[in-house]
């Protein structure tokens, strides 16, 4: 089975556990706690993913990293992780309870990566129309790249809004060449 599959499922059951706690909000905001810092400490991913090293040790770093700021139910399944040797699918597990704790919710996921920072007003505008067009709640991320000259590239799902400066002087410039070449 593939690290995504299983994660999938496990997943899919520590979200039945938080329902069954109501306690899925806590455990959200632990799973995103767990992904963000596993994202920004790749020392902490090598560690959980290699299997020399112990579960006692595994479940006292996590303790040391984590300790009081999760909540019992989280800390619980990571140690049944660790203790059942998954420890290196945690990490996929927690991005994986985010991504179905978001299709529960009714919520997308929106990048923008625009030439210039978006003014708060923007943001709102592009939230409100997005809202409009999916009837979900809107997460929107976003970054600026300058080489982008204008506009932006608006990503949800698998739908993609390119409206860059950029981007249509590439076309321009492949119309020109597939002009010439005719």
């Amino acid at each position: 089975m593939s690290e995504t599959t299983v994660a999938t499922r496990y997943a899919k059951s520590i979200i039945d556990l938080a329902e069954e706690n109501k306690v899925l909000e806590v455990i959200k905001k632990d799973m995103e706690l767990f992904a963000q810092t596993l994202r920004a400490n790749h020392e902490l991913q090598a560690v959980l993913a290699n299997p020399i090293i112990g579960h006692a040790k595994k479940i006292r770093i996590l303790e040391a990293v984590f300790g009081d700021k999760i909540n019992k139910v989280t800390d619980s399944f990571f140690k049944i992780m660790v203790n059942k040797s998954r420890a290196e699918i945690l990490y996929a597990t927690s991005k994986e309870f985010i991504n179905q704790y978001n299709i529960i919710k009714h919520i997308d996921r929106a990048y923008v990566v625009s030439a210039t920072p978006l003014s708060e007003e923007n943001k709102k505008k592009i939230i409100a129309e997005l809202k409009a067009a999916t009837g979900g709640s809107i997460e929107l991320h976003t970054k600026v790249d300058e080489s982008l000259i204008g506009g932006f590239v608006l990503t949800i799902g698998d739908r993609q809004v390119d409206t860059s400066i950029s981007s249509s002087l590439n076309r321009l410039k492949q119309d020109f060449a597939h002009g010439i070449n005719q």
